[in-house]
């Protein structure tokens, strides 16, 4: 047989490994333990039941695509092919596709997945799009043969009378999920104004496809506005969070896409009824206004009204006429007392009493001093009636 090296030996090892069709793709389940998360983006974990242990390794292209985080002792389920790590001589299971097993480790996987749309605002309240009150046509994304499209049609029949466009949709299984984002991206690309999306009641393993992220980005990427009735009233999934309505039941959905045509016709039927009432109301005030109003035009209330007018321009009139003239009375008298106050500071007046203004023939200067003169100048001197011709004699500094 002659003799291997250690890397001879590991490689036929692996080589028989990697060529044997029984472990090329095979399911293992067991619990996560010793598990790094490398920087590289690789996980290495060995899976473990009571018994035994298995060396794992899930590449980053494969990370890239799970549904979930994996943690240490989750249970899961593993689809991947055996290999051998020939460096060191182990073989190990090469991850391709990795779930939670069990109830426990979905719900781990559900609040994972929860908590990180919350925290991306996916479910916040200010996102979400109005449910328009009058629908024209509504689009249905749910099995074409399950219970639940039956129930949605039997509601919409009874309350309001309304188009529906069906998307067939798997629900339930491996291609469910792309089933649902392909169905809510095809009635976003017709004229339906509400979308319900719905299935019965089921176990959170039914329930799944509606936790699935790409199903929530789905809808949150919806230009129609989404109503979400997963299951029964207690059963909450992503798609309930991400949805823009959450109702308990698809039937209950029907009921929040429509109104009752019963309600509206009595609303319609009590609004009939107010409009009858304010026309009458309003008729009746305006009746009594012409009443009113011709009994002010009659002919003899006319004149009367005229002649009682008339005798209110008269009487304006006098008033008028005699507030002017006091008001002219009033400034003729603060006129005159203007004119006295100047009369008594008037040069005139001064003159009247006796005093002259002397003033130089040559310039008509006033003189105020025996300097403004010389002896032989022919001088004026202005009194109240009139100018007396003076020559200058002599100039003394006597003031008398």
């Amino acid at each position: 047989m002659g003799i291997y090296t250690v890397s001879q030996l590991n490689d036929h090892i692996r080589q028989l490994l990697v060529n044997d069709p029984q472990l090329g793709q095979i399911w293992v389940r067991g619990e996560i333990s010793n598990l790094t998360k490398h920087s590289s983006g690789h996980f290495y974990f060995t899976l473990k039941d009571k018994g035994s242990q298995l060396n794992c390794v899930s590449f980053r292209s494969t990370n890239r695509s799970l549904k979930f985080d994996p943690e240490s002792s989750m249970r899961v389920l593993i689809f991947g092919s055996l290999d051998v790590y020939t460096v060191r001589g182990q073989y190990q299971l090469r991850v391709l596709d990795m779930r939670p097993d069990g109830i426990g480790e979905l719900y781990k996987a559900y609040e994972q997945l929860r908590i990180r749309l919350q925290d991306e605002g996916l479910f916040d309240v200010s996102r979400k799009q109005p449910i328009p009150k009058y629908p024209l046509k509504i689009g249905v994304t749910t099995s074409a043969t399950g219970a639940a499209i039956h129930d949605i049609l039997n509601v919409l029949r009874r309350r309001y009378p309304v188009d529906v466009l069906l998307a067939p949709t798997i629900v339930q299984g491996e291609m469910s999920s792309a089933s649902i984002v392909s169905s809510i991206e095809w009635l976003n690309r017709t004229d339906v104004d509400v979308i319900i999306l719905g299935r019965g009641g089921g176990s959170l393993e039914d329930l799944w496809s509606f936790n699935e992220e790409v199903v929530a980005r789905a809808i949150a990427k919806s230009r129609v506005p989404i109503i979400s009735a997963v299951g029964h009233e207690t059963d909450y999934t992503i798609a309930d969070f991400t949805a823009d309505l959450r109702a308990p039941t698809p039937s209950a959905a029907a009921e929040l896409a429509v109104p009752d045509s019963m309600d509206l016709k009595r609303h319609v039927l009590s609004l009939s009824q107010r409009m009858e009432q304010a026309a009458i109301r309003s008729v009746s005030d305006y009746s009594d206004r012409l009443d009113y109003l011709c009994s002010r035009i009659e002919p003899e209330k006319l004149n009367d009204f005229l002649r009682q007018n008339s005798q209110r321009v008269d009487e304006l009139t006098l008033r008028m006429g005699r507030l002017s003239e006091r008001i002219i009375e009033s400034k003729q008298n603060q006129l005159c007392g203007l004119a006295g106050r100047l009369n008594a500071v008037s040069p005139l007046k001064t003159l009247e009493r006796g005093y002259g203004i002397a003033i130089r023939t040559e310039d008509n200067k006033v003189i105020r001093s025996r300097e403004d003169v010389s002896e032989g100048d022919d001088i004026g001197v202005i009194v109240s009636d009139g100018k007396i011709r003076c020559k200058v004699e002599g100039i003394s500094d006597d003031h008398v």
